[in-house]
């Protein structure tokens, strides 16, 4: 039974989804990998617990990372609506995950920024970029690409993987977008359950190829807050805040899947510490202490977040921060 404070470790081989734990700790749970290709998911919570990994810092695996971030959503499916409106969205998913992402730039977003310490073109085993290679980039202005209802087909009620990566070519195709810049996300739509949401991840991103050959980091994206308190509903409790406690999950598992996306587009050769944790993994389902999930203000607007791994706090020793405007301002 799916509890509030403990997670499972997921791992999968390229044909089956094989579930594993970690010991049980505190309250501070860390997401692991999924492996279906390159897969890497955001594991949902369960009764059988986990530890937040620490203590090692991300390296550098000699792949790419996104110097200049741009999100495209595609809501797949008849079932979000008809023609060019989302109209069924009982969860009001689809207009809280756009204005998070809409929010996600310049000075006003210190959320993300702890990205930016991570880069490409140093040597492999790097953990301190200290000023070389090209940086994660921060985007001056919304990194939304654009969103498009795909009404055209009926999602599947139970998507497998091939068939998302499917949709990601497809919305590549409609926004004339791809490479390792871009991020296509796959919303899918209330009711529609891919294999292994729920129960064993809340969300999951990959890297698959365009018809003509061009790179394409993609999310799978379910219907989070389908699945309650597992992924995410009010893990925070927003109070006055102004934030749904019961979407919370939306932006909490979004920004996970976006920093992560930003640090490892190939899910696989960017940065990650020595048991192949990124950077949102290593800091998953934090509800106290340093690095806790946290209700937080970009560009005027509250969401709700989960910490990041920042390999320079702590004087260099790394941890989990949900504010970073400098190396050494973060906390």
């Amino acid at each position: 039974m799916l509890r509030r404070t403990t997670l499972a470790r997921v791992a999968a081989t390229a044909a089956t989804l094989v579930a594993a734990t970690l010991m049980a700790s505190s309250t501070a749970m860390a997401q692991a990998p999924e492996t279906s290709g390159h897969a890497k998911q955001f594991a949902a919570r369960d009764a059988r617990g986990a530890t937040t990994a620490t203590g090692t810092l991300l390296s550098y695996g000699g792949g790419a990372v996104v110097t200049a971030p741009k999100v495209y959503v595609v809501y797949w499916g008849s079932q979000w609506g008809t023609g060019s409106t989302v109209t069924n969205d009982p969860s009001g998913e689809a207009a809280l995950q756009l204005s998070f992402f809409q929010h996600a730039y310049g000075s006003g977003d210190t959320w993300s920024t702890s990205n930016t310490q991570y880069c490409q073109g140093v040597a492999v085993g790097t953990t301190q970029c200290n000023g070389a290679g090209t940086p994660v980039g921060h985007p001056a202005s919304s990194p939304v690409g654009g969103t498009w209802l795909d009404s055209s087909v009926s999602a599947p009620n139970k998507p497998t993987q091939s068939q998302i990566a499917a949709e990601a070519v497809k919305a590549a195709a409609h926004f004339g977008a791809s490479g390792d810049n871009v991020q296509i996300i796959v919303d899918a739509p209330h009711g529609v359950v891919p294999s292994g949401f729920k129960t064993q991840y809340c969300a999951w991103h990959d890297e698959t190829t365009t018809s003509t050959g061009a790179k394409l980091p993609y999310t799978n994206f379910p219907y989070v807050s389908d699945a309650g308190s597992s992924c995410g509903a009010n893990f925070v409790n927003p109070g006055s805040s102004g934030v749904n406690g019961a979407t919370e999950g939306v932006t909490i598992v979004g920004g996970h899947e976006y920093a992560e996306t930003l640090t490892d587009p190939t899910a696989g050769t960017g940065w990650l510490d020595s048991t192949g944790y990124e950077n949102g993994d290593k800091c998953a389902w934090i509800s106290s202490g340093q690095g806790a999930s946290a209700i937080i203000g970009m560009n005027g607007s509250n969401y709700a977040v989960q910490s990041l791994w920042s390999n320079n706090f702590n004087n260099g020793s790394g941890g989990c921060v949900v504010s970073y405007t400098s190396a050494t301002n973060q906390h």
